[in-house]
C-alpha cells in the first residue's frame, strides 16, 4: 500500500488489468508515446507494447466505433476521449451501438469496453475541456456511467469497469489528478460498481455528491460538525444504474437531503435523484429537498469560473435553509 494520488490509481488500474488479461487494450489520442495528455497511460506502450496501446487519430467517433468492434470480437478496449467535450460525436455510436448491442442480439454479442474521458471543471480551462455532461449519458438505456471521487475509488472502479461484460462511460475529474493523495493497495481488488459509498455517518441531514462535489460535501460535513450537526455524505460514484436504496435509506433516517452536482441546473441528474427521494422518501422529509447546482450557463471564463462551481459556502448556506426547518 502506498500513497498515490488520482492519476497514478488510474494508471495503475489500467496496468493491473492489462498484466491480468490480454484482450485489455488502450486506444486514444496520444495515449501512447506522450503518455496521455494528462498522463494516465504514461509508461504503458513500453511496458505493453504498441499492439496493446493504440495511438489513434484525431477522430473521437472512430476510438468509439473501434472500441466497439473490438469488444464485441473478443477484446476488452479502454478508450480514452482527450475530454468529455470532445466526446459528442461518439454518442451516435453509444446510444445506437455500445448500448444496445446486448438486447439487439439478444444476448448473442457484449460491449465489454470502458470509454474514460477527462470530466467537469476546476482546471480554467476552456469549453469543451471542461463539461460536466453526465446527465446526457445517463439518459442513455444501457450504459453504465461511472464517477471516482478519490484515488482509492479510481482505482478500485476503474478495474471493476475493465471487468464488466457490459459498456461503461468512465468520467474522471481532471482537479482532481493531482489534488491530493491516498492510501491505495495495487492489490487487483475491485470496488462494487451499481453501489453508493456512505462515506461520512451522520443523523442530522444528507449531503449527496460524485466526483470532486464529494470532497466538497466532506469538508462542509466537517465544518458542519464543529457547530454540533452531524451530516451524512453519500458518494453516488455511480449515476447509472442508480443504487438508490442507499440513499432513501439515508434520507429515511435524516429527514433532510442537499444534492450537489457541478452540472448546469436544468435536467442535471440532481433532479432525477430529487425525485427518487420525492417518492420513495416524501413521508421521511423535514425539509425540501435542496439541490446545490451549477447554473444554466456555458462554463464561463477562468476569472469566473470559481463563480460557477458549487463550494463550501453555497453548500452550507443549503444545509442552513434545510436545518431551519423544525
Amino acid at each position: 500500500m502506498s500513497e498515490i494520488n488520482f492519476v497514478t490509481a488510474i494508471n495503475l488500474a489500467l496496468a493491473r488489468a492489462m498484466a491480468e488479461d490480454e484482450s485489455v487494450l488502450i486506444l486514444g489520442e496520444d495515449v501512447g508515446i506522450d503518455g496521455g495528455v494528462f498522463r494516465a497511460t504514461d509508461g504503458l506502450v513500453k511496458r505493453f507494447g504498441e499492439d496493446r496501446v493504440r495511438d489513434t487519430p484525431i477522430s473521437e467517433q472512430t476510438i468509439c466505433g473501434l472500441a466497439i468492434g473490438l469488444a464485441i470480437e473478443g477484446f476488452r478496449p479502454v478508450a480514452e476521449i482527450q475530454f468529455s467535450g470532445f466526446m459528442y460525436p461518439c454518442i451516435d455510436h453509444l446510444a445506437n451501438h455500445a448500448s444496445r448491442m446486448r438486447n439487439r442480439t439478444r444476448g448473442r454479442l457484449t460491449v465489454p469496453m470502458v470509454l474514460r474521458t477527462p470530466w467537469s471543471g476546476g482546471t480554467k480551462a476552456l469549453e469543451h475541456h471542461s463539461e460536466a455532461n453526465e446527465a446526457m449519458i445517463t439518459n442513455i438505456p444501457g450504459l453504465r456511467v461511472v464517477i471516482p471521487s478519490s484515488p482509492k475509488y479510481a482505482y478500485g472502479l476503474l478495474l471493476a469497469a475493465i471487468r464488466n461484460p457490459d459498456p461503461v462511460v468512465f468520467f474522471e475529474p481532471p482537479r482532481l489528478y493531482r489534488a491530493s493523495v491516498e492510501d491505495v493497495n495495487d492489490d487487483g481488488v475491485a470496488l462494487p460498481l451499481d453501489k453508493c459509498f456512505v462515506r461520512r455517518e451522520g443523523t442530522d441531514l444528507t449531503l449527496i455528491a460524485w466526483g470532486p462535489m464529494v470532497q466538497q460535501a466532506l469538508a462542509v460535513a466537517e465544518q458542519l460538525q464543529t457547530k454540533g450537526t452531524s451530516a451524512e455524505v453519500i458518494d453516488v460514484a455511480t449515476l447509472k444504474p442508480l443504487d438508490e436504496q442507499t440513499i432513501i435509506d439515508s434520507v429515511k433516517k435524516t429527514g433532510r437531503a442537499i444534492i450537489i452536482q457541478e452540472a448546469a441546473r436544468t435536467g442535471g441528474f440532481s433532479g432525477e435523484i430529487a425525485a427518487r427521494i420525492a417518492e420513495n422518501a416524501f413521508g421521511s422529509l423535514l425539509a425540501p429537498i435542496e439541490r446545490v447546482t451549477g447554473y444554466d450557463i456555458v462554463l464561463p471564463l477562468p476569472r469566473l469560473e470559481e463563480h460557477f462551481l458549487p463550494n463550501a459556502a453555497r453548500i452550507t448556506a443549503a444545509a442552513q435553509r434545510a436545518l431551519a426547518y423544525a
